[in-house]
């Protein structure tokens, strides 16, 4: 009996090796991932260039969400929105996004604080929306 008992164990201390190979392979992958879509996305600019805050925000601008995932590209600001274009929405409709949610601007992109999902859960259809949104 003891010996089925070792073999289980053994067995066992096997699987739990083998995931924390796995784990550690994954979290190896996925930092790595994430300093590509940092570099691809200018997001490591934080010490490059001046914060220029909502008043830089300009036609054109790339906008990224906080996981670096570019989610539009600002069409103008309206009232307290940034209006995305069409041409670069996943549905080609315009989103607006509160300025509340921006937390830097450069001189080419612009970065929210919400990440890519948020973003587009919360993003409004019209500018009006986007007032009673919070940062």
């Amino acid at each position: 009996m003891s010996n089925i008992k070792d073999k289980v164990t053994d067995a066992g201390q096997t699987v739990v090796d083998a995931a924390k190979n796995v784990g550690h392979k994954i979290a190896e992958c996925a930092s790595e991932t994430a300093a590509y879509v940092k570099e691809k996305a200018k997001f490591g600019c934080a010490d490059k260039g001046e914060n220029q805050g909502v008043a830089g925000i300009k036609e054109h601008m790339e906008v990224y969400a906080s996981c670096g995932k570019k989610v539009g590209v600002v069409d103008h600001l309206e009232g307290n929105a940034i209006k995305l274009t069409r041409s670069d929405s996943p549905d080609g409709q315009h989103h607006f996004v509160p300025t509340a949610w921006v937390g830097r601007v450069h001189e080419d992109h612009v970065h929210l604080t919400k990440n890519s999902a948020e973003t587009e859960k919360g993003w409004k259809s019209d500018a009006a929306s986007c007032s009673s949104c919070g940062a």
